[in-house]
């Protein structure tokens, strides 16, 4: 983990994932790519490269240089490498691309969470980069003022598909020492046996080096509800699933479980790409 991405809007919850994002880079001596997306016309963007004057576009340049400063300013930062960065017309479905250009190994982002209409029809910024990204996305909620995590969650269905994602999990959880919590969640529209799922944890896991880690069913009226309930049971740091990354109509209607808990969930939680 050496280089992370913090895309921010300066808000609380930018700057809550920031104070993280500077805690994992201390710890792993990191650097960190703070990221504005400045949203301008484009022939305002042609005419900013071209050292024009716009009132407009030079406003809201030298705003994000102004709220750059102050947020460089911060004591956390002390002792980090920070490159500031401002993008113009660029969409976070094109985070991607930021992220191959400057190989970056994790996003930490702030999430205000949405709900209803606007979930379904808009949905958040960071839903975007959860549904776009190739690289984990680490999504933090609330204030961190010393980010550990002893007991990291792992929800799963375990079928091959996410097994790799899995492997991505356990070096997670190798770098915080933690304790990775495998669950498969039950429901009436999806039911498995104990056994036959413990069956297929074990094949699931037999490639995985790692031993620190223990296996639960859990049944529950959803999927998400379920993950979001045994979390809350053994107080987990860190939730971690899969995400298939769906678009387009297929994600109106599938929906997709990660996204919903990255709306929904009170804690932190980390998604990988399957």
């Amino acid at each position: 983990m050496k280089n992370i991405l913090v895309p921010t809007d300066f808000s609380e919850q930018a700057e809550n994932a920031l104070h993280v994002a500077a805690q994992l880079a201390q710890r792993y001596d990191a650097e960190i790519f703070l990221l504005h997306l400045l949203e301008l016309p484009l022939h305002q963007v042609d005419a900013l490269s071209s050292h024009s004057e716009l009132p407009e576009a030079m406003f809201f340049m030298k705003l994000a240089q102004k709220r750059f400063t102050d947020m460089m300013s911060r004591d956390y930062l002390q002792n980090v490498k920070v490159h500031e960065t401002v993008e113009f017309n660029q969409s976070f479905n094109q985070l991607p691309q930021t992220c191959e250009e400057k190989n970056i190994d994790l996003i930490v982002m702030g999430s205000h969470g949405v709900s209803g209409l606007k979930e379904i029809f808009i949905g958040s910024n960071t839903e975007k980069v959860v549904r776009n990204s190739n690289i984990p996305v680490l999504v933090i909620k609330k204030p961190h003022e010393e980010f550990t995590v002893n007991d990291f969650v792992f929800a799963s269905d375990f079928t091959n598909d996410n097994k790799q994602t899995y492997l991505q999990a356990v070096s997670i959880a190798e770098k915080f020492d933690a304790k990775l919590h495998l669950v498969m969640v039950n429901t009436a529209n999806n039911f498995t046996t104990t056994m036959e799922a413990k069956e297929r944890i074990s094949e699931f896991t037999k490639d995985a080096s790692y031993d620190n880690y223990s296996v639960s069913i859990f049944n529950d009226e959803t999927v998400e509800q379920g993950i979001v309930n045994f979390s809350q049971d053994i107080n987990a740091d860190l939730i971690g699933i899969s995400t298939h990354g769906r678009q387009g109509i297929a994600h109106f209607f599938n929906g997709s479980i990660s996204e919903d808990l990255v709306n929904h969930s009170k804690r932190p939680v980390m998604t990988f790409k399957i």
